[in-house]
């Protein structure tokens, strides 16, 4: 239960789909999700594979706990071999997609070779089509879903806009006009595929045989639990509640990681953003509702996320709202991940005030910023450079102890010098800079741990790095904070068997730790796990954390104490011992 035990497996170089059986060993062992589009990209992709080369697949993952009505399930998992890294590249989308990927009677759709001409992908429950998208083609992802949701009526869609059709390594996948599948290049996998597309419609039912007995459980689970006071914040603030949260630890980005308070911070705080607010919105199956639409000038937007409001907002020195949801609008129709766009601006701009090499921009300047977004997507101008990420600007004009990244990814919205955890939880997170594998920052710099120790903090980024992969696996939304034994207990009346809390976080253990494996035959290993310069020696001039640097000695220690607590060698290599304990 909790599967339909079918995969949709399209092969676009041939023209074919068919589905196949699911593989309920590894559902077993991995849950869904990220856990289990990790393990069938590990299994089927060969070493060295170029990801933007139809020999990389892009898998859509649901988990067990898809289109049932517990509560904030509605998230979808994508996966594939990461454009912007070569890592191992799982994102989440959030919306109706997923359910409806249920109710068309499978659990997942892997998507492999490369159609030969522009194509959007139909689904309508077993009827599979391949649709040109030569009408789409050089199209906004906003005004692709408008066209195809005017034809298609009520179906379900994920579109690429001009960033992911031009191979951008910080391209989007986006469904509901606003919501993104954000990181590593994951938009570029499907636009090098010569994807715009993908809808699907499901008439098809889920069910399980206690259906009324399930049904009141969880109806009293989400009078009790899902809008507690604890879960509040998502609807009253959403994430726009962190700016503050940043501001008063000294955690914000601003000028490019140069200081950790801004000046400006009011101006894109969730009280700014409260007075500009006109509607709320949740996915499917959500009690949470942590969207917010908001209004100002001509434009209109879902959102600012707080990740905008920090990387499109702070770091850039914009402390206009209205140009920060401008650039949230835009991003989000060309196809950009936000916090790696904000970022590359941020460090142009860095470079051109310190006379490296100039861009044309500095920092709040609102035109070029805007300007900017469009020659990231289209690649002119520019936005030829700047669209191959910091990594590749530093090597090419300089300034590489600043160029916030690891493994090319650039840094999300919170400043490890004022949370020497989140240093780790960067260092070590599988796709490269990500908060979402671990957000030890909640616990530390705002919450009651000390931020400037590592006492404890190898075991804390850990841990937290199997719950999510656990809770991301069922594909349940890291907004709703519910325990470990909740989600056991989920799972076990979903599934309909015994699921334990230890069964678990080692499915999130045993993820992690394949998504290691992947990256360790890709050549990635401890010289990979790194920060850069300015985190390590460049003191913070101001604020709460000033002074503050995350050591160098202090950051290695650390890193090799998570090492020897993950079961892999001093080169951050998995051990035998491990690949056995954790049936690898």
């Amino acid at each position: 239960m909790g599967y339909t035990g079918k995969i949709l497996r399209i092969n676009l170089s041939k023209g074919l789909a068919q589905s196949e059986p699911l593989n309920e060993e590894w559902a077993k062992a991995y849950i869904g999700g990220k856990g289990l589009s990790i393990k069938y990209l590990y299994e089927e992709l060969e070493p060295g594979v170029d990801p933007l080369s139809e020999d990389n697949k892009l898998i859509l993952m649901t988990g067990p706990l898809t289109g049932t009505i517990v509560p904030n399930s509605g998230k979808l998992a994508i996966a594939a071999k990461s454009p912007a890294t070569g890592t191992i590249l799982d994102c989440s989308i959030g919306g109706a997609f997923a359910p409806e990927i249920k109710y068309a009677g499978y659990d997942a759709i892997i998507i492999e070779g490369k159609a030969t001409i522009p194509v959007y992908i139909y689904i309508e429950d077993d009827r599979v089509e391949l649709r040109s998208a030569k009408g789409l083609w050089g199209k906004g992802a906003h005004e692709a879903e408008y066209a195809l949701q005017e034809e298609l009526d009520d179906a379900r869609i994920l579109a690429i806009g001009q960033a992911g059709e031009n191979l951008v390594q910080m391209s989007c996948i986006n469904s509901e006009l606003y919501r993104q599948a954000g990181r590593g290049g994951i938009g570029a996998v499907m636009g090098s595929k010569n994807v715009k597309a993908i809808a699907i419609k499901g008439t098809k039912g889920i069910s399980t045989k206690e259906i009324r007995k399930f049904m009141v459980w969880m109806n009293k689970l989400k009078r009790e639990d899902t809008m507690s006071e604890d879960n509040m914040w998502a609807y009253t603030d959403g994430t726009p509640m962190i700016v503050e949260l940043g501001q008063t630890t000294g955690t914000l980005p601003t000028y490019n990681f140069q200081q950790g308070t801004f000046d400006g911070w009011q101006s894109i705080d969730t009280e700014a953003v409260k007075k500009v607010r006109v509607a709320k919105k949740g996915c499917f199956a959500c009690a949470l509702a942590c969207g917010n639409y908001s209004e100002m000038g001509k434009t209109q937007v879902e959102g600012p996320e707080y990740e905008t409001l920090a990387m499109g907002g702070s770091n850039c020195g914009i402390s206009d709202l209205e140009a920060v949801i401008e650039f949230n609008r835009l991003c989000d129709d060309y196809g950009l991940d936000t916090i790696s766009a904000g970022n590359v601006i941020a460090f142009a701009m860095e470079l051109t005030e310190k006379g490296i090499h100039d861009f044309g921009m500095t920092f709040g300047d609102i035109e070029k910023y805007l300007e900017a977004t469009g020659l990231i997507a289209k690649r002119e101008g520019i936005g030829a450079e700047l669209a191959q990420g910091v990594k590749y600007l530093a090597g090419k004009y300089g300034g590489k102890d600043f160029a916030m990244e690891v493994k090319n990814l650039e840094f999300p919205g919170y400043e490890p010098r004022g949370s020497w955890s989140m240093g780790l939880a960067y260092a070590t997170a599988d796709r490269g800079a990500c908060h979402m594998r671990a957000w030890p920052i909640a616990l530390e710099a705002f919450g009651d741990l000390d931020p400037y120790t590592i006492e404890g903090k190898a075991q804390l980024v850990k841990d937290l790095q199997d719950h999510n992969s656990a809770k991301f696996s069922a594909v349940l939304c890291d907004c709703w904070g519910l325990s470990e034994e909740l989600q056991a207990e989920i799972l076990s009346r979903v599934l309909e068997r015994e699921f334990t809390v230890e069964e678990l976080l080692t499915a999130g253990e045993r993820t992690y730790s394949l998504a290691r494996l992947f990256n360790e035959r890709e050549g990635f290993d401890r010289k990979d796990d790194y920060l850069p310069e300015r985190t390590l020696t460049e003191k913070l001039p101001s604020g709460p954390s000033e002074g503050r640097v995350l050591p160098r000695e202090e950051f290695e220690k650390m890193l090799a104490e998570y090492y020897a607590l993950r079961g892999w060698d001093e080169q951050g290599r998995v051990t035998e011992e491990t690949k056995q304990k954790l049936d690898l």
